[in-house]
């Protein structure tokens, strides 16, 4: 049965988070290699698991890294329980099916590629000869790295958002500043959406990084914490804003997906960009677009979303929203006179702002 190349994804960052530094599984993994001993692990046992494996004994013990290694001196598999608390069996000998294809040449390494793919565990194996350790999760086999090369391509990685963070931020606050003076055209919306999509997904690949290494990767998380933050609400708001009204097949969610599924080719492109907004083709790149206001308001401090949406659902469009009085923002259900007050006070302050840090 074919597995899903999603869900398999999410089972090797589980399992790259189960044998990251600072865990007791890769403590007993880096005592292997230095004993220059070979390992096979099981990440699991049921049983299909039970079917493959003959010989051994059962021990059924808490794990710990000193034991794993010291048992990794036998020949055979150690089996330990998925949540890898307790070594269930050691000195097993695995019999796969012959049949499943495997690519790897070593016995060590053909056995874990048949047993994952078997037995739906995740299999580490530790090369003696090559110290390597290699974690097979379904049909993906993943080499673990040294954490000095996985921090060197990461701060690379890191590097490259900030100068795209700095990008985004740039195209961000000129598309406010042409929405409040309504001169957006759908080239200004696909430029931000495209940018927005590029730092997502590097800061996805930064996210792989900071799971590989562990305890390794504490600062580099805090570093893209602290750059990323609120990029995911901006995506979302940038879509609602500029939804194509009357298609009840465009979702946020769905067009969210079509920018996700863009090449990293076509995302340069804001024609392609645009079409995965539903904004049109090329030739469509300057036309105007008119926001709702999503965005906006969503820079009013202590303005509930129920009571955003529901203005932007009376108003339309951000130029009414600018324009409309107190009065006026009190016909909006649950929007008293203080509220109003604050909305108006609060749309005017970001308006002014944002065309002086444009202009000034």
């Amino acid at each position: 049965m074919a597995t899903d190349r999603s869900d398999e994804q999410l089972r090797l960052r589980a399992t790259l988070a189960t044998i990251a530094p600072g865990t007791p599984l890769r403590d007993g993994l880096e005592r292997i290699l230095r004993g220059r001993t070979g390992a096979l692990i099981v990440l699991g046992h049921d049983k299909v698991v039970e079917s493959i494996s003959t010989g051994g004994f059962t021990l059924d013990v808490p794990f710990t890294a000193t034991g794993m290694r010291e048992l990794a001196k036998m020949d055979g598999a150690i089996i330990v329980d998925k949540d890898v608390t307790r070594i269930l069996r050691a000195a097993v000998h695995l019999m796969p099916d012959h049949t499943i294809p495997s690519e790897e040449t070593g016995t060590r390494h053909r056995t874990a590629d048949r047993v994952a793919r078997q037995a739906g565990f995740p299999v580490i194996s530790v090369s003696q000869s090559m110290q390597i350790i290699a974690a097979y999760v379904g049909e993906t086999r993943h080499v673990l790295e040294d954490s000095g090369q996985i921090l060197s391509r990461a701060n690379q990685a890191l590097a490259t958002l900030e100068r795209y963070k700095l990008r985004l931020d740039e195209v961000s606050s000129t598309l406010s500043a042409l929405e409040i003076e309504d001169l957006v055209t759908v080239r200004d919306v696909a430029v931000v959406a495209q940018r927005l999509e590029m730092v997502t997904r590097i800061a996805r690949e930064i996210e792989d990084y900071v799971l590989e290494l562990g305890t390794d990767g504490r600062l580099l998380s805090l570093q893209l914490e602290e750059l990323v933050t609120g990029v995911d609400t901006e995506r979302e708001l940038v879509i609602r804003d500029y939804l194509p009204v009357g298609r009840r097949s465009r979702t946020p969610e769905s067009v969210l997906a079509r920018l996700e599924s863009l090449s990293s080719t076509e995302l340069v492109d804001p024609a392609a960009a645009a079409r995965a907004l539903g904004l049109g083709t090329g030739e469509h790149l300057d036309g105007a677009v008119a926001p709702r206001g999503y965005r906006l308001l969503a820079k009013v401090p202590r303005l509930p979303s129920t009571v955003v949406d529901r203005l932007v659902d009376h108003f339309g469009t951000l130029q009414k929203l600018l324009s409309a009085g107190i009065d006026d923002l009190q016909a909006v259900d649950g929007v008293g006179e203080l509220r109003a007050r604050s909305v108006r006070e609060g749309l005017s302050r970001l308006a002014e702002s944002t065309i002086l840090e444009r202009y000034v």
